[in-house]
């Protein structure tokens, strides 16, 4: 339990604890980075560097189902880029930056876990109620973000940028620091995004959004949507497409979430009358 009555504590004292809570955060963060780096082999060879090989799951699935319904467009990923460190020190900048990333990744929970449990006591009893689990669903939810953008997107991705060109006469040679920079960006963004039902979960809670403002503004949500998957994604229509589906199926979630949060909040007013 964290200190007995945090509603007294005085404004030092918070910032203390706000203090332990980061130090904490910053400390599994590079232990994980650290595990990380110590995996380099398996790190950049299984996971980095895997989406622009023919064999990685997702190319090859494409291709099996592209041969069987006779379209080659579906074989992605078939002739890997050229990569290439142009800059001293480059690949091991990437390594360590790659680590950062992937112990960010792994301390996720524990992480948000941390702020949960120093917010937590300012919240009264109902917030507190309505946000059981948050430390679970949040952490699944951005899992589920960083595999869908690492196993749907990422392949769309990097085929589409290392293989388009302007002028026959231009062979792409793909910088090892911008691949890798490409990835993390396109994989930790989807994560966040994911998060938006517990975002909108956590304002229906106190009241600052309504099933009924989501309802009627959809068509500017779709908009808005639309404009962020154009921003994470290649500019490219299918990549825009994938990530643009499933932010719209959990905008519509989200709306029967805060129609959910919505009625219990009623109810327990009508209970208090």
């Amino acid at each position: 339990m964290a200190k007995a009555a945090k509603e007294e504590m005085t404004f030092l004292e918070h910032l203390e604890e706000l203090r332990w809570v980061i130090i904490r955060s910053i400390i599994a963060i590079v232990i994980a980075a650290t595990l990380a780096f110590w995996q380099k082999h398996f790190i950049f060879d299984e996971i980095i560097l895997a989406p622009r090989d023919p064999h990685f799951i997702t190319n090859r699935l494409l291709c099996e189902l592209g041969n069987r319904i006779g379209s080659d467009g579906l074989c992605i990923n078939q002739h890997p880029a050229e990569l290439q460190n142009i800059t001293m020190g480059g690949q091991f900048n990437m390594h360590i930056w790659v680590s950062l990333v992937a112990g960010l990744i792994l301390a996720f929970p524990y992480v948000f876990y941390q702020f949960w449990h120093f917010i937590s006591p300012a919240l009264l009893p109902n917030e507190r109620r309505y946000a059981r689990g948050a430390v679970v669903y949040s952490s699944l939810l951005f899992l589920i973000g960083i595999l869908f953008g690492y196993f749907i997107l990422l392949p769309f991705s990097i085929d589409f940028l290392t293989s388009y060109s302007v002028s026959e006469s231009i062979k792409n040679s793909i910088n090892f620091i911008s691949y890798v920079s490409n990835i993390t960006m396109v994989v930790l963004a989807c994560g966040l995004v994911f998060e938006l039902p517990i975002v909108v979960y956590f304002l229906s809670a106190i009241g600052i959004l309504t099933p009924q403002f989501m309802r009627k503004y959809w068509r500017h949500a779709t908009v808005v949507i639309f404009i962020i998957a154009a921003i994470i994604t290649p500019p490219d229509v299918i990549s825009q497409i994938l990530v643009s589906l499933p932010l719209l199926l959990l905008y519509w979630v989200s709306i029967l979430i805060s129609a959910a949060v919505q009625r219990k909040r009623e109810k327990k007013f009508n209970e208090i009358l």
